[in-house]
């Protein structure tokens, strides 16, 4: 369920922010948050998630496509932490959120920077139409049998011209290219996150199907421990989200705890080890 895109920017488009944003915090943070979550330490990342979320969730500005794409992305953190501890209707909550974040994102991005680009495409037009225009003049100038001072200078003016105009046809284009990148990143992400969550949906959806056809919670979880632990081919972080996820519905399951453990090594499902036992003294001789 993971996405997390690079963060695109259009020069000359966006006004620069001052002081730290939401997008400066995710990319301070991101990389430890992959190690953890790598690690199976599901509680330190969500705790900094919903912690960085709470401070700053209400403060992103829907016009600033860049934060609301940072907001997006720490719910997306917030989701697989919330997926990793088997509190997967919490990870569906976030993943609720990253969902309807991307899709106004979108459609405001999609209004904002369809208006900058028809600007741009009125420019290239007006520009393309002026540098023809000064091309014949240059032509006409340079066509005379005998080029006067007043001519030469008005020739390395035209020239001085279009080469200023062509340079801001280049850097229009430029930026139209730069436009159509992100939106296609901003509508990538939107069906992503949607896509995403009808599936999250329908897999709690069919696990409680499951349940009800088992009977009871201790009945589906010792089902459903055994596939877990023949399913080795899958990754880790799969199977340890899925062995918590069954402790959290049986968590007397003295054998699937040890299967998380198992799985986490020497971590925070292992059991404390037993106190080495105190060596009596030896009686001193006299």
């Amino acid at each position: 369920m993971r996405l997390f895109p690079s963060l695109l920017l259009v020069p000359a488009l966006v006004a620069p922010v001052m002081g730290q944003t939401l997008a400066d915090r995710l990319k301070d943070t991101h990389k430890a948050w992959d190690i953890a979550l790598e690690r199976g330490d599901s509680a330190a990342v969500r705790r900094s998630t919903e912690a960085l979320l709470q401070r700053e969730a209400l403060g992103v500005g829907t016009s600033d496509y860049n934060e609301m794409r940072a907001l997006v992305a720490v719910q997306d953190y917030a989701a697989r932490a919330c997926v990793l501890e088997g509190a997967w209707e919490d990870a569906i909550a976030h993943l609720q959120k990253a969902a309807s974040a991307a899709d106004e994102n979108l459609k405001i991005s999609e209004g904002t920077f369809g208006r900058i680009r028809k600007d741009h495409e009125t420019k290239i037009t007006e520009w393309r139409e002026t540098i023809t225009r000064q091309e014949q003049r240059l032509k006409e100038i340079e066509a005379q049998p005998g080029l006067t001072e007043e001519h030469m200078k008005l020739r390395g003016q035209i020239r001085g011209f279009l080469d200023e105009h062509k340079a801001a046809i280049a850097h229009s284009e430029w930026s139209l290219k730069e436009i159509d990148g992100l939106l296609a990143q901003l509508r990538k992400e939107q069906a992503t996150y949607a896509a995403s969550l009808a599936g999250w949906q329908g897999f709690l959806l069919r696990e409680k199907q499951e349940m009800d056809q088992a009977g009871t919670p201790i009945a589906f979880v010792a089902e459903k421990l055994e596939q877990v632990k023949a399913d080795d081919a899958r990754p880790r972080f799969d199977r340890l989200a899925y062995a918590r996820r069954l402790v959290r519905m049986d968590p007397e399951n003295a054998d699937c705890k040890r299967f998380v453990s198992g799985l986490m090594g020497v971590g925070e499902d292992a059991d404390p080890p037993e106190p080495p036992a105190k060596k009596k003294a030896k009686a001193k001789k006299k």
